[in-house]
């Protein structure tokens, strides 16, 4: 007995890396896959269907069900047709894994406007796009479901190099949000995860020396709870994991000066006497970097 037995689960990108090791994980643990993935470089180039059906090949070995989906995350009408396919032919869909994605990295002053715009359509709109899908489709169906957006590091503490990759991994989370608050109403629980993994995507951005401590596999476990019965009530949280390290990532707030509005607004060189005097107690920009 698995903990996802009888559940449906959507994997974007999941030809490879990340989502692979959801997909493959998921299908363990008794979910039927929808594995999604359009088959090009990292880079967004090119397509073919031998990485999703290389996956699909993996999990029917293992024993699970499967099937393959080559559209763009991209195309609203792939989106729609990869939620489909899930309810062609499982029934229906429980849970999408919004993991498919791409690199364009390039220091902003090199930065082009194609490598921005390409950057943004895949990581944002397409986490939009599917997004829609699976919840239009949870909500209609009135039982529930789990979603998991991918955010990054890159997004929530800034990486050089990443401004678009950045933007639209920030976008995501602010995405997630705002969207699990709508979706508590329905029994949808949305929560972001930010990851830490050895993969194409990051196979000359993680130092040689460190990329067998963090397997892709590692991530997965945490991320497949979250798409059980068991975390129903697990939503809008922000999980960094990295290896078998798993966290939780929480906004606090830093007081820096407060006094009565009747008081009339802060002359501009006392507030900045509060700010610097207060700049000992700020948190770190990137606690990963110090």
């Amino acid at each position: 007995m698995g903990m996802l037995d009888g559940k449906v689960a959507l994997v974007t990108g999941a030809g490879g890396g990340l989502g692979r090791a959801h997909a493959m994980l998921l299908a363990k643990e008794g979910a039927s896959v929808v594995v999604n993935d359009l088959g090009g470089s990292r880079d967004g180039t090119g397509a073919g269907s031998s990485m999703a059906d290389g996956v699909v090949d993996e999990i029917k070995a293992a024993g699970g069900k499967a099937v393959a989906h080559y559209g763009s995350v991209t195309s609203k009408e792939d989106a729609q047709g990869m939620v489909q396919a899930a309810v062609d032919s499982f029934g229906k869909l429980d849970i999408l894994i919004a993991n498919a994605g791409i690199l364009r990295d390039k220091s902003f002053k090199n930065m082009e406007d194609d490598m921005w715009d390409i950057v943004v359509e895949v990581h944002l709109r397409g986490t939009y796009l599917t997004t829609k899908a699976a919840f239009d489709h949870m909500i209609e169906r009135g039982e529930g479901g789990r979603i998991i957006v991918t955010s990054s590091t890159s997004g929530l503490l800034g990486n050089f190099g990443q401004t678009n990759y950045g933007a639209a991994k920030a976008g995501i989370a602010g995405f997630a949000r705002c969207l699990w608050l709508e979706g508590a109403k329905y029994g949808v629980t949305v929560n972001t995860l930010a990851p830490t993994a050895m993969s194409r995507m990051t196979e000359d951005i993680l130092p040689e020396g460190m990329q067998d401590q963090f397997p892709p596999e590692c991530v997965s476990p945490a991320i497949v709870f979250l798409c059980t019965d068991e975390a129903k009530d697990i939503s809008g949280r922000q999980w960094l994991i990295a290896g078998n390290n798993v966290q939780l990532l929480s906004w606090q707030l830093t007081p820096i000066a407060a006094r009565d509005v009747s008081e009339g607004p802060w002359d501009v060189e006392e507030i900045g006497e509060k700010i610097l005097a207060s700049k000992d107690n700020w948190p770190a920009i990137n606690p990963l970097r110090g």
